[in-house]
């Protein structure tokens, strides 16, 4: 954060002197990071570049060769610019080759209209260098701390990108290899002009090293990734223009700000070191998936913004046949956390890389402790059980080959129209696999379920939770259930063996193990208690539909 020669020239001390900008206007943002004084004209072999230098003139050559020399010598080691003083050596203006010279080699050269202490303009300029270097300290500490305390905290990728764009006032993407945005900020500005044509627009950008600035973008960009292995980049969105200046005033595209390069590897360090750390979690391309599909379902994000973040993901929604498709595991979890997780991981993943083999575009990521959601968007000419069938033979297969293979159950909601629609089809997918892994379903020789194919089992299973299936299975088994809890008799399993056995008395005796007449005398207890006589079909279908209906609370 040097000073520029436009900030050195607004000094009380030189703005007394009556500065005049006679040539290299344009480079006034020049960083000034020392004040020289010499009236030598070989000066040049001294400096370091940076430096502001001020001169009365008295020793300068009179011919216009040797002045232009002069100026080449000072524009050759980096010199920010020359200050010449009027009156000792030239009365009312500086000779014109001078002026020429600098002009050519856009060095910024000012006359001082009036006569000033030298040593005070050197005084009043390094206090304000000094000034910028503690500010950029201050700066470079805030920042250090900011991400030292994300990293300690196993931050989201979300708030880190975050972070860094408050801290940059600008917007910032962090994309993978694919250049597919995995998580940005815009920084108040409108996220869809920041993401339109993205994966276009950074493959353009490619600076060299692994932090570069590219000129004609205005893109600060950095690697993300340690050990010798990158994953993504993180890139700090600025405005088009020239490129900044280096410490030595020259043009280097390649520079950028030294502050927003420090922000910008400090939080690409930190995001690595997070990814390094949770290696044993799902990945960020999972992550943000999941993060779509959860917005979705519970309405935290908005169509557009999911529509947006899809595209920008490589996932377009927009205009396209949506199906939901839900996983759920076979089974109780695992009894440790960590093996649980680690399960889910993989099933993950392995769908993740059904999507892929079959060359289908979706969402895909986990949504509770033992499901996996994905969201298929189809094309004009994607036949949609075909992608479905393909889907799910090809995650069957990878499945099978994994060395601890889980059982699952998949299904799908029926196909929408709009991005709109899709929470509709996701909750759909998962009423249909819930019924489909508590319930007798079929999936009609496909391997996954549909809506049709729960049946009554699955109706009586997404109703469970409503209060009205319960008033009726209370109203038709009530009396029952109490005979039972209080005599210790199990007529209601009697029942439910005798309307499973289809009314067939004698192999309903023989599956509850009971002789003929004591199974009758049971079934006699039945409708004593139930005020039903279960020779009439639709008192038995009644009370089938009620015990089906049982079941589903129960579970």
């Amino acid at each position: 954060m040097l000073p520029t020669i436009t900030q050195v020239l607004e000094l009380d001390v030189l703005r007394r002197a009556a500065p005049e900008v006679v040539a290299g206007a344009a480079e006034l943002g020049r960083g000034v990071r020392w004040v020289h004084i010499s009236e030598l004209t070989d000066i040049a072999g001294m400096l370091q570049g940076g430096e502001l230098v001020l001169t009365t003139g008295v020793m300068l050559p009179e011919d216009r060769e040797a002045l232009a020399r002069y100026i080449d010598a000072l524009a050759d080691v980096g010199a920010a610019g020359l200050v010449v003083e009027l009156g000792r050596r030239y009365a009312d203006a500086l000779p014109k080759p001078l002026v020429r010279a600098a002009e050519r080699r856009d060095l910024p050269l000012v006359a001082l209209r009036t006569e000033v202490r030298f040593v005070a303009v050197t005084e009043a300029v390094h206090a304000l260098v000094v000034d910028g270097q503690l500010t950029e300290l201050r700066a470079s500490e805030a920042v250090h701390q900011t991400f030292n305390e994300l990293a300690v905290e196993g931050a989201e990728a979300d708030d880190v990108v975050r972070e860094v764009a408050r801290m940059a006032s600008a917007p910032v993407v962090l994309e993978n290899l694919s250049h597919q945005v995995l998580a940005f900020d815009a920084a108040g500005r409108e996220p869809e002009a920041l993401l339109d044509g993205w994966e276009r627009r950074s493959r353009n950008v490619s600076p060299p090293g692994r932090t570069g600035y590219d000129r004609r973008a205005g893109w600060l960009v950095t690697a993300v990734g340690a050990r010798g292995r990158d994953w993504g980049r993180l890139v700090l969105v600025g405005e088009p223009g020239p490129p900044p200046r280096s410490v030595t005033g020259a043009a280097t595209p390649a520079d950028a700000p030294h502050r927003d390069t420090v922000l910008l590897e400090r939080g690409a360090a930190t995001l690595a070191l997070n990814r390094l750390l949770e290696r044993d979690r799902e990945s960020l391309e999972r992550q943000t998936h999941r993060t779509l599909l959860s917005g979705i379902l519970t309405h935290a994000l908005t169509v557009s913004d999911v529509g947006l973040r899809a595209r920008a993901l490589g996932v377009p929604l927009e205009g396209r046949r949506l199906v939901g498709v839900m996983l759920r595991l076979r089974g109780g979890p695992p009894s440790a956390a960590l093996e649980a997780q680690a399960r889910l991981r993989d099933f993950t993943e392995h769908a993740a890389l059904a999507v892929r083999e079959r060359g289908l575009t979706a969402l895909t990521g986990t949504l509770d402790d033992g499901a996996v959601g994905v969201l298929v968007s189809l094309g004009p000419h994607d036949e949609e059980q075909s992608a479905l069938d393909g889907f799910a033979a090809v995650l069957e297969r990878l499945v099978e080959q994994a060395a601890d293979a889980p059982a699952f159950v998949m299904a799908a909601g029926s196909s929408v129209g709009a991005l709109r629609d899709a929470r509709r089809t996701l909750l759909e997918a998962a009423q249909v696999a819930d019924a489909a892994l508590h319930g007798e379903s079929h999936a009609r020789g496909r391997g996954y379920y549909r809506l049709p194919d729960v049946r009554l089992r699955g109706l009586l299973h997404l109703l469970r939770d409503d209060a009205r299936l319960q008033t009726y299975v209370e109203r038709e088994l009530g009396p029952l259930l109490a005979h039972d809890a209080e005599h210790g008799t199990d007529l209601v399993r009697i029942l439910s063996v005798y309307l499973a056995s289809g009314r067939n008395k004698s192999a309903a005796a023989d599956a509850a193990h009971l002789s003929r007449p004591s199974f009758y005398d049971r079934l006699h207890r039945v409708e004593r208690v139930l005020g039903v006589d279960l020779d009439q079909v639709e008192s038995c279908l009644s009370l089938h539909v009620a015990l089906l209906a049982l079941e589903a609370v129960r579970r």
